[in-house]
C-alpha cells in the first residue's frame, strides 16, 4: 500500500501561526489606546454625568484679545479726521516701512495700529493739522502667520488671529493625518533671541486635562508621526490575505 502525502497540515500551522501573529499585534495596539478616566485637578472640574453643566458667564464668552503688531507686506488702512487727503490704503514695504505725505517715511514694522497712528499724530501736530486724529487698522496681514508642518490633513502658513490656540491652528490645517501622534506635537518658538520648544499632548488638551495653549506670530506647529498607527494599518490589511487561504481549507 502506497501512501500519499498530505500537504494541508504543512501549510495550515505556519497559516495559522501568522494569523495568531496579526490578531496579537492588533489586540497589543488596541490596548495601548485605553485612556484613564478625568478626573478633577486644579485646572480642571469634572463635572459627573448626571449632572447638567453649567451655562458659561457673559465674561467666560469672550476672550482676551493679544496685541497684532505691524509687519512688511501688511496692508493697513490710515484715516486722518476732517483730513481726506492724508487718509489712504497702504502696503508696508519689505523692510517695514510707510510713507505718508507730509510726513516722509515712517517705520511701521513691530508696532501695533494703536503706537503707529499715535507716531503719525506727533508728526502732524503743530506743524500740519492743529489737533490730529488720527486712526490705523490692519486690513490683511501676511506677517502674523503659523507654520503648521507634519501629521495634518494640509500644512502650510495661516493667518494668525488674535485667539489662535493649538487646536484652533491644527483646525485651520483640517485637522490631523492618519498617522498623527498626538502625544507628540511641538510648538517651537523663538523668545528674546532664544529657541524654544514646547512638547504637547492633543488628546490630553481636547479632553480639558490642562489648558489650550496660544499660538503667536512666527510660531512653528510640528505634529509628529506615529508608527504604531502605520503598523496597524498595515497589519489590518494583511489580515484577510492570511486568513483567506485558511478559510479555503477549512471549507
Amino acid at each position: 500500500m502506497s501512501f500519499f502525502p498530505v500537504p494541508i497540515v504543512r501549510v495550515t500551522f505556519p497559516r495559522m501561526r501568522k494569523i495568531c501573529l496579526v490578531l496579537l499585534g492588533v489586540a497589543a495596539l488596541t490596548g495601548c489606546a485605553h485612556q484613564e478616566p478625568l478626573v478633577s485637578t486644579g485646572q480642571l472640574t469634572v463635572v459627573p454625568d448626571s449632572a447638567a453643566l453649567p451655562a458659561p458667564e457673559r465674561r467666560d464668552l469672550t476672550a482676551a484679545d493679544r496685541q497684532s503688531l505691524i509687519g512688511p507686506l501688511d496692508t493697513i488702512q490710515i484715516d486722518v479726521f476732517n483730513v481726506p487727503d492724508l487718509s489712504r490704503e497702504v502696503q508696508v514695504d519689505a523692510g517695514g516701512q510707510i510713507a505718508i505725505p507730509l510726513i516722509g517715511t515712517i517705520d511701521a514694522r513691530g508696532r501695533t495700529a494703536q503706537e503707529l497712528a499715535q507716531m503719525i499724530e506727533n508728526a502732524l501736530r503743530g506743524r500740519y493739522v492743529r489737533n490730529p486724529d488720527v486712526t490705523v487698522n490692519i486690513k490683511s496681514s501676511v506677517s502674523q502667520v503659523v507654520t503648521i508642518d507634519g501629521q495634518v490633513t494640509e500644512p502650510g502658513l495661516y493667518p494668525v488671529t488674535n485667539q489662535m490656540t493649538l487646536l484652533r491652528a491644527i483646525a485651520s490645517a483640517k485637522g490631523l493625518a492618519e498617522f498623527a501622534r498626538q502625544d507628540d506635537v511641538v510648538i517651537l518658538r523663538t523668545v528674546g533671541g532664544r529657541k524654544m520648544a514646547g512638547l504637547y499632548n492633543i488628546d490630553a488638551i481636547r479632553r480639558g486635562a490642562y489648558n489650550d495653549p496660544a499660538i503667536y506670530a512666527n510660531d512653528v506647529v510640528v505634529v509628529g508621526d506615529s508608527p504604531e498607527r502605520r503598523r496597524f494599518r498595515d497589519l489590518v490589511s494583511l489580515a484577510p490575505l492570511l486568513a483567506a487561504p485558511l478559510v479555503a481549507i477549512l471549507n
